[in-house]
């Protein structure tokens, strides 16, 4: 693969909008600034009809749901429609509780998703599959994550990333896994939630190949996260901020040599 985007980001340092929860605000803000971004952490619904106009895309986090979030998250994702920028959905739990499943049904029937980024749990329930769910972790189950990746995603119009071990992303046509990433990653809170605000990122200055800007973003994020993890076993603190400092020092080549695709 190429590195596109990358250095689009860096160029054009775009604002990306995040309704997220408050367990992932403070670290998604900061790898969004350590990757050349913007961010803007807001959830008042006052403000969800004037943001997109300032925003380059939109990531919403149903991490730590509560009504007003709800009413935001589906007025922000309108208006982001309207105004034509890019949204992403981040599922955050879908299959812990009805009240996480009907807020995701109802977000996915009102508003159109350029992504879906999510854990196999996650993306498993919203394809209706079997699966056992543990809070807002992975779960388990005997699915084909290629096929809920590409059902998901011509269901719903969109690109879908599903997180794990070994990463997949499908827009329904074409499916790529991402053999990439550290076992230190489920280790640190909101490491998924903040692949999703760099997924927001790299759509954002993608021109609409949603497809290919999601397979960067993947690939970036997990070479990102080896690098931090070298020499490390349990050091879960010093590889959280070694994985900003990475994605501050992320460049085009490292993306390009280190990226493990099969497409």
């Amino acid at each position: 693969m190429k590195s596109i985007y990358l250095e689009k980001i860096r160029a054009q340092n775009p604002l990306i909008h995040n309704i997220t929860n408050i367990v992932a605000a403070n670290f998604s803000a900061n790898g969004l600034l350590a990757l050349g971004a913007s961010p803007m952490m807001s959830d008042s619904e006052e403000e969800m009809v004037e943001m997109p106009n300032l925003s380059q895309a939109l990531v919403i986090n149903i991490g730590t749901l509560v009504g007003k979030e709800q009413k935001a998250m589906l007025l922000a994702g309108k208006t982001a429609n309207e105004k034509g920028i890019p949204v992403v959905l981040d599922p955050v739990g879908v299959g812990a509780t009805s009240y996480r499943r009907e807020t995701v049904r109802q977000l996915l029937s009102e508003i159109k998703f350029a992504l879906i980024r999510g854990n196999a749990g996650e993306l498993a329930t919203i394809a209706g599959e079997a699966w056992e769910a543990k809070g807002v972790d992975a779960g388990s189950g005997d699915v084909d994550l290629k096929s809920v990746a590409q059902r998901v995603a011509k269901q719903y119009g969109c690109v879908v990333l599903i997180s794990g071990e070994v990463d997949v992303i499908s827009d329904g046509i074409q499916t790529a896994t991402v053999h990439n990433g550290t076992p230190l990653f489920p280790k640190v809170t909101a490491s998924g939630c903040l692949l999703s605000a760099i997924c927001g990122a790299f759509l954002a200055v993608d021109s609409g190949d949603h497809f290919a800007a999601a397979l960067e973003a993947c690939v970036a994020y997990t070479v990102a996260g080896e690098l931090a993890a070298q020499g490390l076993t349990s050091q879960v603190g010093r590889f959280q901020i070694g994985l900003l400092d990475e994605l501050a020092a992320l460049s085009p080549e490292t993306i390009v040599q280190k990226g493990r695709i099969n497409e």
